[in-house]
């Protein structure tokens, strides 16, 4: 069974003719560019990075750019297509996403046209590979607890910190940095300062960091020892502004997340019903126990009502109307369920689904996270709670 007919729910009126050949285009270079080689890349704990280059050869890094830009001038439904193809088959540890829509649209709302026009490109094509380093050791989810300084000195800023837990951070060479220029202002002494790496004094890269799932992802630490960087990679047209860029893109990641989780989920439930109509057990199949069918039942029944909400905020977001708390509940209860179907889909697949061969194990372990970053479950619920 395909993951994209296993809940039979139609198309969103937002998936044109324009999206559906993206997703299956998207499909097919997954399948033959990262699919047959995902192995290879856990194991090194990286994809590798002419990966890059090919993704934006074929069109997969900035969907939703304008062409002015570089970009393929499409929307955030391409870039849903996009996330689809990815987690419909398993390799969802490819950053591209981070990359294309999350990290480029910092750019393209609060970039001067001199920064859009320098980063924009290069991203598309994928000479540049981004990444967004908001998270320190005593800064997670409370962004307001940044400690990373962007300090003015003549025509440059002098930065020092450090950052961890920063997706495509073995890779990246271009890299937001959420620092503090004015650490006396608490949140409105924020600023997101964009850095390019290469050749740069004062950035040094620590280690790939050891994680429990998605192991195909770089996740580093990054360092920054009196970095100087000028004073023109400001985001924004003045120091401050940047609590409120990050609080602005939010949504969108928290969105990306559930796209994400629905789409794992679709495809955790196609391959646990091919394997409990396969496996036999007492003379029969798996899937002809009741308890089977009760435990899928109720799985596909509450995935087909997440897949409806994700379209829904989808729908919401092209608009422009998806607000804080509407993205919150879709990422923390898109990415809850997303745990509990991996358990249950392992559990039916009994010994073999605790073996790495099995798809579903790698599936459990990297579904673990999705809870954790964009912003922690609990903190969703302090968000929505807000609006009660």
């Amino acid at each position: 069974m395909q993951p994209s007919e296993v809940l039979g729910v139609p198309k969103p009126e937002w998936e044109t003719e324009d999206v559906s050949m993206l997703r299956d285009m998207a499909g097919r270079f997954v399948e033959n560019e990262i699919v047959p080689h995902y192995d290879r890349f856990e194991k090194q704990e990286m994809v590798d990075r002419e990966l890059w280059n090919r993704a934006g050869e074929n069109g997969l890094l900035c969907a939703a750019m304008p062409e002015e830009y570089g970009g393929a001038g499409g929307t955030y439904a391409h870039e849903a297509a996009i996330i689809d193809a990815l987690a419909h088959n398993g390799t969802d540890g490819f950053g591209c996403v981070l990359h294309s829509a999350i990290v480029a649209p910092y750019i393209l709302h609060y970039g001067s046209e001199d920064q859009k026009r320098k980063w924009l490109p290069k991203l598309a094509t994928g000479e540049l590979v981004g990444a967004i380093a908001m998270t320190e050791p005593a800064a997670g989810s409370d962004l307001q607890g940044v400690k990373t300084t962007a300090v003015k000195d003549g025509n440059q800023y002098r930065i020092n910190g450090s950052k961890t837990f920063i997706t495509n951070g073995q890779h990246a060479n271009l890299i937001i940095l959420v620092t503090k220029t004015d650490p006396s202002k608490g949140a409105k002494g924020t600023s997101l300062i964009v850095i390019e790496t290469d050749g740069l004094e004062g950035f040094e890269r620590g280690r790939n960091l050891d994680k429990v799932g998605l192991k195909a992802n770089d996740t580093s630490e990054l360092f920054f020892n009196d970095m100087k960087v000028p004073t023109s990679n400001l985001l924004g047209s003045e120091e401050g502004q940047g609590f409120f860029q990050l609080m602005e893109q939010l949504p969108q990641e928290r969105l990306i997340i559930a796209n994400q989780a629905i789409g794992a989920i679709e495809r955790a439930l196609a391959l646990t019903i091919d394997y409990v109509k396969e496996r036999k057990a007492f003379g029969k199949q798996i899937m002809d126990f009741q308890n089977t069918q009760f435990k899928l039942a109720e799985l596909k029944s509450e995935a087909t009502m997440m897949r409806v909400f994700v379209d829904h905020c989808v729908a919401q977001h092209l608009k422009g109307e998806l607000d804080s708390a509407t993205a919150s509940m879709a990422k923390y209860m898109a990415s809850d369920m997303q745990c509990k179907v991996m358990d249950e889909c392992l559990q039916l697949h009994g010994g073999y689904g605790y073996m790495n061969e099995y798809p579903i194990a790698r599936m459990f372990r990297d579904a673990r996270v999705q809870r954790i970053y964009g912003g922690t479950n609990e903190i969703m619920k302090v968000l929505i709670a807000r609006t009660l």
